[in-house]
């Protein structure tokens, strides 16, 4: 799943190549974006190409090939002129309609309760994460405690030294906030989600890995936004 930006960005240069057969320029794809800066392009960019979604020509300025466009991509349903994609967004960190559903956990038993599973979560390099509710899953009543819960389907190995491996399911209480050493969903620049622990430094936010393989990344505290702290994990073992 691509996040919203991404997608954006794919169908942006899908149309325009369609319309005059040459990619835009990254002056271009932000403004029609409307990012402060190429950077975010470019991270934009590697993102799709990593994904299989377009490919970076060599020794060619501007060179960039639409290889799949997203599966939910309909043509008819796309405006002849200027840009403005219907997409939908996930359900934690965006903007909601007036009666959202929020992640809760709905206890069955008084041992046992159904949380909702929003999609997977990056332990490794971020991904698109939170999505809409997918399935439920059952899990003891005792691991979860007040508040509301959702589960994630972790990706990726950069927490194992936490205990958290690649195909585990992390149970998320709901939050904006986090303690130093709490194991949180961090949402990074409204655009990609990633399972880390939450340090500060200074007054700046650090996403601190479980794998000396990963380094630690340190952002603005405008840049990341909590979305809610480990309190749980699943493995299955087949």
């Amino acid at each position: 799943m691509l996040t919203r930006k991404q997608q954006e960005l794919l169908l942006f240069i899908h149309e325009r190549m369609k319309e005059s057969g040459v990619p835009p320029s990254f002056d271009e794809m932000k403004d029609a974006l409307d990012l402060a800066s190429k950077s975010g392009i470019h991270r934009l960019i590697t993102a799709l190409e990593e994904r299989g979604f377009i490919r970076r020509l060599p020794n060619r300025a501007r060179a960039l090939e639409v290889i799949k466009l997203p599966e939910a991509y309909n043509p008819s349903l796309q405006p002849r002129r200027g840009f403005s994609p219907s997409v939908i967004e996930g359900s934690l960190g965006k903007p909601q309609p007036a009666a959202p559903t929020k992640p809760a956990a709905v206890v069955d038993t008084g041992n046992s309760a159904s949380v909702p599973v929003m999609g997977r979560i990056a332990a490794g390099v971020p991904i698109s994460a939170i999505q809409n509710n997918t399935h439920d899953i059952t899990v003891p009543a005792d691991m979860l405690g007040p508040g509301e819960h959702y589960a994630l389907e972790v990706k990726g190995d950069s927490m194992i030294e936490a205990g958290i491996f690649d195909g585990d399911t992390v149970i998320i209480r709901n939050g904006s906030t986090a303690n130093p050493g709490d194991i949180v969903v961090a949402l990074v620049d409204d655009e990609e989600a990633t399972l880390k622990r939450f340090r500060r430094k200074g007054a700046s936010i650090a996403l601190e890995a479980a794998n000396p393989a990963y380094e630690t990344r340190i952002f603005g505290p405008d840049r990341v936004k909590v979305q809610g702290k480990l309190v749980g994990l699943i493995r299955r073992y087949h």
